[in-house]
């Protein structure tokens, strides 16, 4: 195919949400009824069931997402680059550089629930990156708000209209379907055993006489009126509001038991858009130019453990890739040639030898990629900061071994890369690491890491800051105030609590202190 044409059948998109919303899960049958797997796994489903996307030991273990992952599927003739992010809070670092790789979200809401913290949070990425979203209202077969609730709690919370493609027929054990506004069908769902299997579905026209009987008249009677009032009150999608964000098609159903997940799929495939380009240092790259470049958004490491190796997760945007190409990497001035390309499905891998705009490949990390990092056969350039944010949680990492050995200092250094933590060095350089986190899980987590995958047992000692802010500028804070250095050797100051932080902006002229280090 050419490039035009691979690039208008390539859609890249996330899904976000409000940990426990079935992010994960949703992921799981999306892959299932694209045909990329016959049999879903699930995220409650016991110790012997796995999904695709959390393939980690501690995911599976908690049933949590703590790292994003990517998959590549075809549905229909169109190539969908799924990326699942971590739900939890502690990782928000991830889901936000996730985020940046993306032309398109996937919202999901729980519907006992309605717009939650963490999602309000993450639609404001997506607000501020231009990223139009597609809302997906899930655990309909759970005592549920009504449509009508649900719709104006995203209006009112979001500030975005919601326009329903699909409207729900019951909840709870009640859930019977979905009716399809454009069609006008109402599709008709059945249980599998364990949820695992294609749901099946029967589509009928709503006013069909049998279905009339088998939802009881009275129930009918109120499901005509709500549609009426459907039709007559909310708005009709209209494609140009969507891209410009200001309407979220809204869809209903239960990804546990698949209900409405096909149908959703089906829209998902027409509505995202195709890979768009991107603002650089030296202007818009468009997807179609013949100059390949792109960008590492993620790091990580021991993902198959055949390999042992560190994978940088690279979004295409522009150019065709080839295999065994040498392009410039212009942070180092270096040029690297590029032998092993991966297509990334969960943990496993596959070498491939071709991708084009809106693709997220796998490249071995040759020891010199960063998060951020750009790669091109045109002019160097580099593209906006990914966001990293101020610890709050510190604490000296040791050994119990009582060695510093060479797989401490390895599992220390590509957690940090990955990103699971952040890195410091005390003042004194000593051989002893500081960890720091946004949150306790990223904590639990590097220590999980560090013995699965290191082999390594470690303390970790708790230190009393609270506040970490880059200092800016030749001013520095009272000899009291401990320094540390980041790992990019950038000075940081550590505080015990907020109050301390204001006092040394009074005390000390001149004196800068950022939230987040800046723009190299």
């Amino acid at each position: 195919m050419s490039l035009s044409s691979e690039i208008k059948r390539c859609r890249t998109l996330a899904i976000i949400s409000h940990p426990d919303a079935g992010k994960t899960t949703l992921t799981e049958k999306l892959l299932l009824y694209s045909g990329a797997i016959r049999k879903a796994g699930s995220v409650t489903g016991g110790k012997h069931t796995t999904t695709t996307s959390d393939w980690m030991a501690i995911e599976q273990q908690r049933g949590i997402s703590v790292s994003s992952s990517a998959m590549q599927v075809e549905y229909d003739g169109t190539l969908l680059n799924i990326l699942d992010t971590p739900g939890h809070q502690d990782f928000s670092e991830d889901t936000y550089r996730t985020l940046m790789a993306v032309d398109c979200a996937i919202m999901l809401i729980d519907a006992g629930k309605g717009v939650e913290e963490q999602t309000v949070k993450l639609f404001k990425v997506c607000r501020d990156r231009g990223i139009p979203i597609i809302t997906f209202i899930n655990k309909m077969d759970r005592p549920a708000l009504s449509p009508f609730e649900l719709m104006d709690n995203v209006e009112k919370i979001l500030e975005i209209t919601p326009v329903p493609l699909t409207f729900p027929v019951g909840d709870g054990p009640d859930f019977r379907g979905v009716y399809e506004r454009n069609s006008k069908q109402f599709h008709s769902f059945e249980r599998t055993v364990g949820n695992a299997y294609k749901a099946p579905v029967t589509i009928s026209d709503i006013n069909d006489a049998h279905i009339r009987a088998s939802l009881g008249a009275n129930f009918h009677d109120r499901l005509v009126e709500d549609l009426e009032m459907v039709e007559v009150v909310l708005p009709h999608f209209n494609r140009e509001d969507f891209l410009n964000e200001k309407i979220t098609p809204v869809f209903f159903g239960s990804a546990i038991t698949n209900f409405g997940v096909e149908n959703f799929l089906q829209h998902l495939t027409e509505l995202a858009p195709e890979p768009q380009g991107m603002e650089t240092s030296t202007g818009f790259i468009a997807p179609h130019s013949e100059v390949f470049s792109g960008f590492m958004y993620k790091m990580q490491a021991n993902m198959n453990k055949s390999h042992r190796d560190r994978i940088s997760f690279f979004r295409i945007v522009s150019g065709k890739f080839e295999r065994g190409m040498t392009v410039k990497h212009p942070r180092s001035g270096k040029e690297v040639k590029l032998n092993y390309p991966f297509q990334i499905f969960g943990q496993d891998r596959d070498i491939i030898d071709v991708a084009y705009p809106g693709d997220v490949i796998g490249l071995s990390n040759p020891g010199i990629f960063r998060v951020g990092d750009a790669l091109t056969t045109g002019e160097n350039f580099s593209i906006p900061q990914f966001p990293r944010f101020a610890p709050e949680i510190f604490a000296r990492v040791l050994p119990k071994s009582g060695s510093y050995s060479k797989s401490f200092r390895k599992g220390i250094d590509q957690l940090g890369e990955e990103g699971v933590i952040q890195i410091f060095q005390d003042a004194q350089r000593s051989p002893t690491p500081l960890v720091a986190a946004v949150g306790e899980l990223q904590l639990q987590v590097f220590q999980s890491r560090m013995e699965s995958e290191y082999n390594e047992l470690v303390n970790l000692e708790r230190l009393p800051y609270t506040r970490t802010r880059w200092i800016s500028g030749n001013a520095m804070p009272a000899t009291s105030i401990p320094i540390a250095y980041d790992d990019q050797n950038r000075p940081v100051a550590m505080f015990k609590t907020e109050w301390e932080l204001n006092y040394q902006l009074q005390k000390i002229e001149g004196l800068e202190l950022l939230e987040s280090p800046k723009i190299e």
